[in-house]
């Protein structure tokens, strides 16, 4: 499949996201995935188990909204859980969702959600402007059903203020953005701010 200029640009940024995300280890081995829409709605998105921090063009597939591959190729099992998400944010325009062990740790201290606030750093996040504000990550269970998984970070959006991310418990975090660079400005910041609460908070004892 001939890819046009739109989709080669997108894919060549999520390339280099996946070098900084790996050059970090956040992305261990071939977790994680990552997309982009592009402006004829189709999604530019990480290949199923290929290793984020050695992408290639090949990499890089071509799905629509619906999560459908376009060429042929197989995207990521947990494909629903970005197609959602840009089809309830208009303005969205990449996700990305690394497995990092702070957010692994993170969700092994706090069960349900973490509530960040009074950190300067939140105002690295979109829409935020000052230190003296909270955000919420909620915490939801892993689940191999992606699709009752789904349902339910669909169920919790509806029912609660805007979000910025959410974990899911022992596997990795979603963030996202209105194009690549804000997106990985969620997951810079928000991996400090997860460092930080897991050396406030320790960790459990069994």
């Amino acid at each position: 499949m001939i890819h046009n200029n739109e989709f080669l640009a997108k894919a060549q940024q999520l390339i280099e996201a996946g070098r900084f995300i790996d050059s970090k280890g956040w992305v261990p081995a071939t977790s994680g995935n990552f997309s982009a829409r592009l402006s004829d709605g189709n999604i530019a998105i990480t290949v199923s188990g290929r290793h984020k921090g050695r992408l290639v063009e090949d990499d890089i597939m071509l799905i629509d909204s619906m999560g459908q591959s376009l060429d042929g190729k197989k995207p990521s099992a947990e494909t629903l859980l970005h197609t959602s998400i840009y089809k309830r944010f208009e303005q969205v325009r990449c996700v990305l969702h690394p497995h990092s062990q702070s957010s692994m740790l993170i969700s092994r201290l706090f069960k349900s959600a973490l509530v960040l606030k009074n950190y300067e750093l939140l105002k690295a996040l979109a829409g935020i402007d000052t230190h003296e504000t909270q955000t919420v990550v909620p915490v939801f269970a892993n689940d191999q059903n992606i699709a009752r998984l789904s349902a339910e970070v669909e169920s919790y959006m509806d029912q609660n203020d805007p979000i910025h991310a959410y974990i899911i418990a022992g596997h990795g975090f979603y963030t996202w953005g209105k194009d690549i660079a804000e997106a990985l400005l969620h997951v810079e910041a928000l991996e400090f701010l997860f460092e930080c609460e897991i050396k406030l908070y320790g960790v459990q004892l069994p």
